[in-house]
């Protein structure tokens, strides 16, 4: 059972890197930086964006990456570079799997394996977390040690009050870590986690203080080192950076503002989905759960001090409030099923899974749409394969919405184990502000992935190639006519009931000669 729970948890997020492989522009610092050290292309020199992010994620992508990637090219599941993007995201799902593996393991010593079982569901059956632990955005990869730190502090015996004291240690020494070097808004959870050790007595006052400041020069001396000789300043933090940028200065705000309810009402709902309910309910019937709830529910009220606001900075504490629904979900299921009251339990309980299920469906299916980029940028390669000399200009939709420089599989430099097309002599352009007049007079182009078509072909030297479709809406077709022709309706079309309407995104288009 432990090794189908796990399996499940490594599965259900290696599938959502499967049928989503392309990525986006708050994914690229990262993912183009583990392409820097896999393939030694500086795209972040070029284009680095606002706050320089720290390489030691990225550097350790790359470390671990390698060795699968060649392995799997031996074995012929590697041969483009889009198959190394996808071995890269592999590899990081599967380090935050791991994670959510140890903390079901500590659920289970703790509370028992239904509850783990229960936990594990709750998890496949959410959205964001599954689709988003095997992105290369900055938070993805603090998640890893915060999940860490969470199974040291909870991995203990049913009526245990107290952490192992070693197990305390590391606990704060990884969040500690994980805020100096990956996300500084970590700070704001580690704060109510060591309250509530003090109060506890799970560790003294000193220990507490020595554990911080050791592991804190630690961590400075190892993310000032690395991240100012990978960008060429010195000295440099890029979190500390990150702080002084978007909270002294006040720039997040230029990202957009939300009122101080919204994590509470609007992301954490988005997050958790049918956790939320279930997550009070595992509060008010159990102690242990109260207690465990107390410091993100804490981290989140800090946080929402501040004005800009995103899902991902509190996605941290998903897999705690997920303990709590795991525990509130057995809670319903335990209820004896000899009486209504126990069915209809169980029933809430199961329905509740499969509304999550039916939710993460719609959800992964519009988001598989949601790359033109990427899709432009793949059959753009596929179109072209045989020609030599190509010049494409890629649009900046197209540069965010999924053309990485891990789909440039037509241009240097390539992985040792990775052999190189014999047309490898494309260029691949992304810079921005060019007019239409621009690209089509000033430049050496022969190719574009633009974002519209008209304003290129009405001039006679270009013509349209190809569209590619993305994402619009959904929209209902709800059967009309009265009961009785509602009854008529086949089942096939009560299958199409929600539809998914996708519209021309960007275009392929070519020089004429």
């Amino acid at each position: 059972m432990s090794f189908a729970m796990d399996l499940l948890l490594l599965a259900t997020s290696w599938a959502h890197v499967l049928l989503a492989p392309y990525t986006k522009v708050e994914e690229s610092f990262n993912l183009h930086a583990t392409h820097d050290v896999l393939m030694y292309g500086f795209d972040h020199n070029t284009f680095s964006g606002a706050v320089p992010r720290t390489f030691i994620g990225s550097i350790l992508l790359a470390w671990l990456t390698s060795p699968v990637a060649y392995v799997a090219s031996q074995w012929g599941l590697l041969s483009t570079k889009l198959d190394l993007q996808i071995a890269v995201r592999l590899v990081l799902a599967t380090l935050n799997a791991t994670g959510l593996m140890l903390i079901r393991r500590a659920v289970c010593r703790r509370f028992g394996r239904p509850t783990g079982l229960m936990y594990v569901l709750l998890i496949c059956s959410q959205f964001h977390l599954p689709f988003w632990m095997g992105r290369t955005l900055p938070n993805m990869f603090a998640l890893f040690p915060v999940n860490l730190a969470f199974y040291a502090l909870y991995d203990r015996a049913p009526h245990s009050q107290y952490p192992a004291r070693r197990s305390a240690d590391v606990a704060f020494a990884l969040l500690t870590f994980t805020a100096v070097v990956f996300r500084s808004e970590v700070v704001l959870l580690l704060a109510p986690l060591a309250i509530q050790a003090l109060l506890l007595r799970h560790i003294s006052f000193m220990r507490l203080i020595r554990i911080g400041f050791f592991s804190g020069v630690l961590s400075i001396v190892l993310t000032v080192t690395i991240d100012s000789y990978m960008w060429n300043q010195w000295p440099l933090w890029p979190e500390m950076y990150g702080i002084y940028f978007n909270v002294y200065q006040g720039k997040s705000s230029d990202w957009g503002t939300s009122p101080v309810h919204a994590y509470f009402l609007s992301h954490l709902p988005k997050l958790l989905l049918g956790s939320l309910p279930l997550a009070i309910l595992g509060a008010i019937s159990d102690n242990r759960v109260r207690a465990l709830m107390y410091p993100p529910v804490l981290f989140i009220a800090l946080i929402s001090c501040l004005g800009h606001k995103e899902w991902r900075f509190i996605i941290y504490v998903v897999p705690l409030f997920n303990i709590a629904a795991a525990r509130g979900a057995w809670w319903m299921v335990s209820r004896r099923k000899g009486g209504l009251f126990g069915r209809m339990m169980f029933l809430a309980a199961m329905g509740i899974l499969a509304l999550n299920c039916a939710i993460t469906i719609v959800s992964t299916r519009a988001s598989m749409a949601n790359y033109p980029g990427g899709s432009a940028l793949v059959t753009f390669n596929d179109q072209y394969a045989d020609q030599h000399a190509v010049q494409v200009h890629i649009s900046n939709l197209a540069a965010q919405t999924g053309a990485s420089l891990f789909l440039q599989s037509h241009s240097p430099p390539y992985i040792p184990s990775m052999t190189a097309p014999a047309t490898n002599d494309w260029v691949y352009n992304k810079t921005e502000s060019l007019s239409p007049r621009d690209l089509t007079t000033s430049t050496p182009f022969t190719h574009l992935i633009a974002e519209s078509s008209v304003e290129f072909t009405g001039t006679g030297r270009w013509k349209l190639v190809d569209s590619v479709q993305g994402f619009s809406r959904w929209k209902w077709n709800i059967p009309r006519g009265g009961i009785a022709k509602v009854l008529e309706v086949p089942l096939h079309q009560w299958l199409s009931v929600l539809e998914m309407e996708t519209n021309d995104q960007l275009y392929i288009l070519e020089r004429v000669k």
